[in-house]
């Protein structure tokens, strides 16, 4: 297991992280350092959960999967671990905080996802190689998973949940706080509901994160149908990949930059792709 150390400064940093009050001095990471500056959405919440609440986290962790959007969480169990395994289900990217070292699979029942998160997507831990999962160190970590996101949604947590700590420091962080509603009788939604009554986003669908993000959709067949061949070789390579440059798109496609620009500039005048902090994404149709 290969474990990079990014220090604060090196080009590989993430800029979000830069933003917050008392950022990591280094990140110790395995997988995709890539995801380090992707659109990241964090998808948290209690580690006692319903099935409600489970199903929940999972289809918002596809749909923003499927939407190229990394899913970062804390690889607890609950709605963490169904967050992440939606993502992966997906097939798209999803990044695990931890409150311990990148070598350290906590909780240990999650070992086999900890792995598939390493292969697929990204660990990122401030905590050098052995550190063990102490207390303390979640609180902590919390920090970084707002951080590294422009918006956090929180989808079912108790009162006192350490969800709450990443959603109040997501909206000290200047992010975007979205809360699923829940039954106002069951203690698992305490504080869910809570964030809304103190002026949290609902989120009464899976698409309104997607919409929040610029990402309403089209479909690929009305994308065959309406785009050249050469746009929709492109389309379809965005659409496997996510978020790309265009110096990236030209490495996949063998076409010059000359080439791409005009082609990308066509396909988001036809409303198929979006553009933000030069890189391209698909729109895509909205999960059900």
């Amino acid at each position: 297991m290969e474990i990079i150390i990014v220090r604060k400064g090196e080009p590989a940093y993430p800029d979000r992280l830069l933003e917050i009050k008392n950022p990591p001095k280094q990140l110790y990471c395995c997988g995709n350092l890539k995801l380090l500056h992707s659109r990241c959405v964090a998808v948290i919440g209690s580690r006692t959960s319903t099935v409600y609440g489970r199903n929940i986290a999972k289809a918002i962790g596809r749909c923003l999967a499927a939407a190229g959007v990394a899913v970062v969480s804390g690889m607890a169990i609950g709605i963490d671990t169904c967050a992440h395994e939606g993502a992966l289900e997906a097939g798209g990217r999803t990044v695990a905080v931890l409150g311990c070292g990148p070598d350290v699979c906590y909780p240990a029942e999650n070992k086999l996802l900890m792995a598939d998160i390493r292969r697929q997507g990204l660990i990122v831990t401030e905590y050098p190689p052995g550190t063990a999962a102490i207390r303390y160190n979640f609180p902590n970590r919390n920090r970084i998973i707002s951080g590294l996101c422009e918006a956090t949604v929180v989808v079912q947590a108790r009162n006192r949940s350490g969800a709450l700590i990443t959603a109040e420091l997501a909206a000290e962080q200047g992010r975007d706080v979205f809360a699923v509603p829940g039954n106002i009788d069951s203690q698992y939604n305490l504080g869910n509901n809570k964030l809304i009554k103190e002026g949290a986003t609902p989120l009464v669908c899976v698409d309104d994160i997607l919409e929040h993000l610029g990402l309403s959709g089209v479909s690929e067949e009305d994308a065959r149908d309406r785009l050249s061949d050469r746009e929709f070789q492109v389309f379809e390579i965005l659409n496997q990949e996510g978020e790309m440059t265009v110096d990236e798109v030209c490495l996949k496609t063998g076409f010059s930059p000359a080439y791409v620009n005009p082609i990308l500039s066509v396909m988001e005048m036809k409303g198929f792709i979006n553009s933000e902090m030069g890189k391209f994404f698909v729109k895509i149709t909205p999960c059900k």
